[in-house]
């Protein structure tokens, strides 16, 4: 199957989508890394984003139309356990003096956010790239 412009352009879209979802959603795990709930079920849980790639028309929709690109297909809890920390003078400990912290380790989510910053940055080349290759087929064109 030919690629045309609008679909490079378009898959790189989708990418860029789906990376700037991945680092807000990073970002919301880091700023509640340091949490405290009275309850285990009060607690913050981290979020993990789950991509999905477009092999098919069928998987395409309105805001992801172009196969071979990506979107995300849900955004879940991170199931590392919660943990419990007795700190019986925080106003939050429950009877027995724990409180009970967010899932969320700061050095991973680091990671995390400069994994998806390259690759937000890598497609922004890649649609750099498509438009300079254009540009200069129409320069060629003209001439």
């Amino acid at each position: 199957m030919p690629m045309s412009i609008d679909n490079i352009f378009g898959i790189g879209g989708t990418a860029l989508n789906a990376q700037m979802i991945r680092m807000n959603t990073t970002s919301s795990n880091l700023a509640n890394a340091g949490t405290t709930s009275a309850t285990e079920e009060g607690a913050y849980r981290g979020k993990r984003v789950i991509f999905k790639a477009l092999m098919d028309e069928e998987m395409t929709h309105a805001g992801a139309q172009y196969v071979g690109g990506v979107k995300v297909d849900k955004i879940l809890d991170d199931k590392k356990p919660i943990p419990k920390v007795y700190d019986p003078n925080n106003p939050l400990a429950d009877k027995e003096g724990f409180v009970y912290q967010a899932n969320v380790n700061e050095v991973t989510e680091m990671v995390d956010l400069m994994a998806a910053s390259r690759s937000y940055q890598n497609n922004v080349e890649v649609v750099n790239t498509a438009r300079e290759l254009m540009m200069r087929t129409l320069d060629i064109i003209k001439a």
